[in-house]
């Protein structure tokens, strides 16, 4: 198979010997694989090794593939998983496809559907990789975004520390990088962290980096995050996950200005800019213990804060047109939204903000035959266009949300032995408002238990 570039790919299987078998194909393919024969084990390697596609058994002991494919989604919503059965049900099937597989394959895998699927991904990679280049300032027409360019503009050129606060998707990363370079360390690197996806035992490897011999597997020194930022900025996403224990730590290379790596004596230098973000109120993880209020204080020099999508509807048509220009073929002309299309986009609530209208975009560009995106390339998304053939959409999809709502509450009350309290706590919502939906869905809980 003739590929440009390659994946980094996760295989999980309890069987030793399928791991090395699919391992030997994909690596004899140019890609980088790794293998797992436990669910535990895959989500420590799937936070480490941020792969471009996952290979994952549904039969196996201890963590199932089920479990493990909810836990990594949970993670991130956009690796492709590729779920791998030798008795798959239809609804074992439809199960995972709802949680969010790419594909479901029954063993033996076929070498041929291997490699179209891989040679799909790569493609998928390739314009997600252009997207993202593309996308190096804030694209749209609403006051927030020309307050926030006059704010990075400021800013930028000053040594102050950031703070950036706002839901997930609406372009965190991307103003930390407006920052880093329209400032004299721009020359320099922008590592960013993701201080969520490291697990406890690793973050002081990944942030300090290691000497060799620190613990079993430093085979080699290996620099830290801070040390590759020396001189430049370090964006530490997602501060608020990270734990007591690690903010202790940063808090003091903050203030001091100096680290070891794990297993050194050696102190260097902590020359960085610190950009800093989170999707959490700290003020609220403040009072109930789970951020440090000295931390908070360091970080909060200049705070910027996020609006979501959904608050500034006048950018989603600008930056679907600025997505599709990054996206689309060097041979294709310029793709186009149809006007359905436009009002299903407008429509939506985006939850998932500027990176779920990305994913949508990218999925309709590669789906799409034509230079017309239209609306049948968008009939997944929830919508409010009023034409006939959009009401017909939202109606299909709508049942097809209450189906499957119907199903979770059902798995969630059977998990918990029927107790109502206990799914509500689980499903986040009020018992009255579980009520109401048992009434709606027409769920006899009587009858469930007898």
């Amino acid at each position: 198979m003739s590929q440009e570039g390659h994946l980094k790919i996760l295989i999980v299987d309890d069987e030793i010997s399928i791991c090395e078998g699919l391992a030997g194909i994909l690596t004899d393919e140019g890609h980088k694989t790794r293998t797992c024969t436990s669910g535990r084990d895959a989500l420590i390697e799937y936070k480490v090794m941020r792969p471009d596609m996952v290979f994952l058994d549904i039969w196996m002991p201890g963590m199932d593939g089920i479990q493990t494919l909810q836990a990594m989604r949970e993670i991130d919503s956009n690796i492709p998983i590729l779920i791998m059965s030798g008795h798959a049900t239809i609804e074992t099937a439809v199960k995972a496809t709802k949680l969010g597989a790419h594909e479901v394959l029954e063993k033996p895998l076929e070498l041929e559907r291997i490699l179209a699927l891989l040679q799909n991904i790569l493609e998928l990679k390739r314009k997600g990789d252009a997207s993202a280049k593309g996308q190096l300032e804030l694209v749209g027409d609403s006051q927030f975004v020309q307050n926030m360019k006059r704010q990075v503009a400021v800013v930028g050129p000053r040594n102050a520390w950031v703070l950036i606060t706002g839901e997930n998707g609406t372009g965190k990363e991307v103003v930390a990088r407006m920052i880093h370079n329209s400032s004299p360390r721009s020359k320099h690197n922008f590592v960013a962290v993701n201080c969520a996806a490291i697990p406890e035992e690793l973050i002081e490897s990944e942030l300090f980096g290691h000497e060799k011999g620190a613990f079993t597997s430093a085979v080699t020194v290996r620099k830290g995050k801070f040390e590759l930022a020396h001189q430049g900025t370090i964006f530490l996403d997602e501060i608020g996950d990270m734990s007591l224990r690690t903010q202790a730590k940063i808090l003091r290379i903050l203030q001091e200005k100096v680290f070891e790596r794990v297993g050194g004596q050696q102190s260097m230098d902590a020359d960085v800019r610190v950009v800093a973000a989170t999707n959490k109120d700290l003020v609220e993880e403040i009072r109930q213990g789970r951020f440090r209020e000295d931390l908070y204080y360091i970080l909060n020099v200049i705070p910027l804060k996020m609006v979501p999508l959904r608050d500034r509807p006048e950018d989603i048509l600008p930056l679907a047109r600025h997505f599709l220009a990054v996206l689309k073929d060097e041979k294709q002309s310029e793709i186009t939204l149809s006007d359905f299309a436009e009002k299903i986009l407008m429509g939506h609530d985006w939850p998932g903000n500027v990176r779920e209208l990305k994913n949508a975009l990218e999925r309709a560009v590669v789906m799409s035959d034509g230079k017309t995106i239209s609306a049948s390339d968008f009939t997944w998304l929830s919508q409010g266009a009023e034409s006939e053939q959009t009401k017909k959409v939202a109606v299909s999809l709508k049942a097809a949300k209450s189906d499957f709502e119907r199903n979770y509450i059902l798995d969630k009350l059977e998990e918990n032995e029927w107790n109502v309290t206990r799914t509500a706590d689980m499903l986040g919502i009020e018992r009255s408002n579980l009520h109401r939906k048992l009434r709606s869905y027409d769920i006899d809980l009587q009858k469930l238990k007898g």
